[in-house]
């Protein structure tokens, strides 16, 4: 429990005492100096549960960020591994589409460039 909390609830307490001091002995400045007290603590109280809930997301942010990239590398094993077993079981299937994918790639790169059309030429 954050220490805003704590204070934010003890300030709220007191001003509920004060505030009730002074309507007991009718005094209105003890009154209004009860319910900003209570205010005050109230705020506070409020910041700290927000700084709270804050760190809690941030933490679990954080766990599954760190989970996330542990498992990572063992997705990445699997997949390698069922390639090189589809490879293993069809050397000639994978030659064809190696091949199919480096001349695709080649004349990607190798395009000459377009040149615009000159008008009234």
């Amino acid at each position: 429990m954050e220490n805003d909390r704590i204070a934010g609830s003890a300030k709220d307490f007191a001003g509920k005492v004060e505030g009730t001091v002074g309507d007991i002995a009718g005094d209105a400045k003890t009154q209004a100096a009860g319910r900003i007290r209570k205010a005050t603590g109230t705020a506070q109280n409020l910041y700290g549960q927000a700084k709270d809930a804050t760190r809690e997301a941030t933490d679990a942010a954080v766990n599954y960020a760190k989970d996330a990239y542990e498992n990572s590398g063992d997705t990445f094993h699997d997949g390698s591994q069922a390639i090189a077993k589809r490879v293993q079981d069809n050397p000639l299937a994978s030659m064809l589409i190696a091949g199919a994918i480096g001349f695709v790639l080649a004349l990607l790169t190798t395009r000459p460039p377009r040149h615009p059309r000159q008008r009234g030429r």
